[in-house]
Formats: structure tokens, sequence, C-alpha cells
């Protein structure tokens, strides 16, 4: 009996969470990702009756397609960021800490359980070239096999592998930071943000990891740090300069959210009275290693930012 509208709607459903963490791992935007999820169901519902009932395995056909759909969105984004402004950041998947009722029926919750969404390790996954991105995350992420990946990509099986096996070698050598319990990162931002506040310069650089680097993101539009800085000394400086130019203000105001189920915080305030500017809004999510700062992601580019509610500070 062939398969219904309905019944196949319904069938796709059940895969959309999964779907579109495999489009946000190849793209890191969150509207790239559902035109893919959407593309593919779109592709699916055209089938004819017999095309459909040949589908043996949904998901995977369905994660193969999605895949397919990436691959093109992504050699593109390649080009286009030739001329992007300073350092490119994923866009930001924000949550509340403490789930709501509306939040749990979000399928961007699923997304964000998994490790491998995590900033730092999305920020990895940009340094590589589609074709390594594509066969890296379907097979070590989502077990598709290297002849469905070949097909994608247009080359043979052993060029998949050696893809893959590219792309594995470079994400070991940057070894991005694991994801440490959200307790032990709130107990660091904690005494972090009271070191910035009170102008703490020596314990601002002891939370700080000697390698840190602050990477910020305003695609030319709004302002931060322009080039990736690096090392606990430069950090402190530039972090410490911001909370004079803008006050602490900013400070007291930011609200702790999960920021791709991290840590992190929404940041942005009125001017003051006192003739400082005012702190451009702002996501910032970080990666620690041990109780230390490694990485902190400065996200202010506002095409970045259209979902987040900046009018809920308080």
């Amino acid at each position: 009996m062939p398969v219904s509208d309905d019944v196949l709607a319904e069938r796709f459903a059940e895969h959309r969470g999964h779907l579109l963490g495999v489009a946000y791992r190849l793209t890191g935007i969150v509207a790239d990702a559902e035109d893919a999820v959407q593309e593919a169901w779109l592709r699916l519902s055209r089938l004819d009756p017999a095309a459909r009932d040949a589908i043996e395995d949904l998901r995977a056909w369905l994660t193969t397609v999605v895949g397919r759909i990436c691959l093109d969105r992504i050699r593109s984004a390649a080009a286009q960021r030739e001329h992007y402004v300073g350092p490119w950041l994923p866009e930001p998947i924000v949550s509340p800490l403490t789930p709501t009722a509306e939040a749990s029926r979000d399928p961007l919750e699923e997304v964000v359980r998994n490790d491998g969404v995590r900033m730092a390790a999305l920020v990895v996954l940009d340094r590589l070239t589609p074709e390594q991105r594509v066969a890296f995350v379907l097979h070590d992420a989502f077990g598709v096999p290297f002849a469905e990946i070949a097909e994608i990509l247009g080359c043979s099986s052993a060029a998949a592998r050696q893809h893959a096996s590219r792309a594995r070698r470079l994400v070991a050598e940057a070894e991005p930071p694991p994801r440490i319990e959200l307790a032990a990162q709130q107990r660091v931002l904690t005494a972090f943000l009271a070191a910035l506040s009170s102008g703490d310069v020596a314990e601002v650089v002891r939370l700080l990891h000697p390698d840190v680097e602050l990477i910020g993101d305003g695609g030319g539009k709004e302002r931060t740090a322009l080039r990736v800085v690096s090392g606990a000394d430069n950090v402190a400086r530039f972090l410490l300069g911001l909370v004079r130019r803008y006050g602490d203000e900013g400070l007291e105001l930011a609200r702790p959210v999960l920021v791709n189920g991290d840590l992190g915080f929404i940041l942005g305030t009125e001017p003051t009275g006192d003739g400082r500017e005012a702190m451009t809004p702002r996501v910032s999510t970080f990666a620690f290693r041990g109780d230390r700062l490694a990485a902190i992601y400065d996200i202010v580019n506002p095409d970045k930012l259209t979902r987040v509610r900046f009018d809920k500070l308080s």
C-alpha cells in the first residue's frame, strides 16, 4: 500500500531534530540548516509512490539528502567568506538556563545537547574544506557509509575516506576543549566577571589559560576584535579596556543563558549618561580547560543574533 502524504509527514517529523543537527554542524547557520531540512522534505514529498516505497531506511536517506544540500551551501559560503570582515563564528543557538515548556518543543533543543555543536568544536570544523567537513561529520558523527558520502562528494569511496581522515587529523591537532559540567563553568565565570568588574588584572590573568584566544565576529557591522586576540595578558588588557570604555553596567546586566549547550551571556546596555558609549548587544560564550577560560567567543554581527531576545535582559 502506498505511503500517504500524512504518514510521510509524520515519519519525517520524527527525524527533524536529527536532520537539523546534521545541517547545523555542516553549515554553522541556523537558517541554512532549516532551509536544508525543508528542502529535504520537499524532495521526499515529490517522490512518486514507487520511489517512496523503495526507501529502506528513511533516516539514512534523509541524512544523505541533507548532506548533499549542505555541501552546496558551504561551498558557496566558503567563497563569500573571502570578503567577510574579521573572524567568522557560527550562529549561536541561545536557550534559557532553566528549560521551559516552549523551549522543550523547539527542535533546536535536541541539537544543542550534542557535544559536537559546542562553539569550540564548530570553530574547528569551519577550518576544514567543504569536502573534509562533509566527510568527517557525516561519517564520524552520524555513521554514513563512505560509499554514500562518495556519491555526495562526486568522488571515489577511497577519496571520501581520505577527506575524512585528513579532517580527523586536523580536528585532533586543533584539540578543541571538551565540554565541562555547567556547575564548573558557573564557578569560573562568576569569579571571572567579578575580577573584570573590580579591575583586578592579576585575577583576570589567573583565570585565563596561557593560550587563551578571544574571537570576535562583528562582520564589519558592529565593533569587536577585528583579529583574534591571543594570550592571557593580551586578552586581559583587551577585556579590561572594554570595561573602562563602557563601564561595568553591562557586566551587571549580563543575563546567563546556554549558548550551544554551554554557559554564556547576553549583554547589551543603554547609554549610562556619564559620557560612556552603550555596549553593542552581543552573545558571548566560552570554552574551558580545567578551571581556566581557554576561549572567548564574542558574537556581535546582528545578522547572527536575529533570534536572540535582547529585550529581556532583566
